[in-house]
């Protein structure tokens, strides 16, 4: 992955109420720090997910593929990066976390669908107010 692809990047910091008993990330809370990743970029887009919400569109995860890397400990920092793309109908966030090292923690692939007003559909709104993060095609 070209490191200059990222489009949004953002520091965390493990949690104590993170880690399990072996004092390391427990695997689902990386779908949340992901997660939370994904909020936060659509809000610095300009379209948070409660401005969505309220205008009846509801972006779903259909997919998410995750490679674990190297764990994470308890007071470690970590940034948290993501390029995104479109197929069709799909929006896909190709997301990765590092450590303070600069290893690579984590590596997603997560597709989302869009919801309106209900019904599946392609996603024109978003597609629209995510114009210009795609990749150019010339890149």
């Amino acid at each position: 992955m070209d490191k200059d692809k990222y489009i949004f990047e953002m520091p965390m910091k493990v949690r104590d109420y993170e880690v399990d008993s072996e004092g390391i990330v427990n695997n689902a809370v990386y779908l949340h720090y992901l997660e939370h990743t994904r909020h936060e970029f659509c809000d610095s887009a300009g379209l948070s997910f409660r401005d969505m919400h309220a205008r009846g569109i509801d972006p779903v995860v259909n997919k998410i593929e995750i490679e674990y890397k190297n764990p994470l400990g308890l007071g470690d920092t970590m940034t948290s990066k993501l390029w995104i793309d479109r197929e069709g109908a799909r929006f896909i966030f190709h997301q990765d976390i590092f450590n303070a090292a600069g290893k690579t923690v984590v590596k997603a692939v997560v597709n989302c669908v869009c919801i309106e007003n209900g019904r599946l559909s392609r996603g024109e709104i978003l597609a629209e107010a995510f114009k210009d993060y795609f990749p150019r095609e010339s890149e």
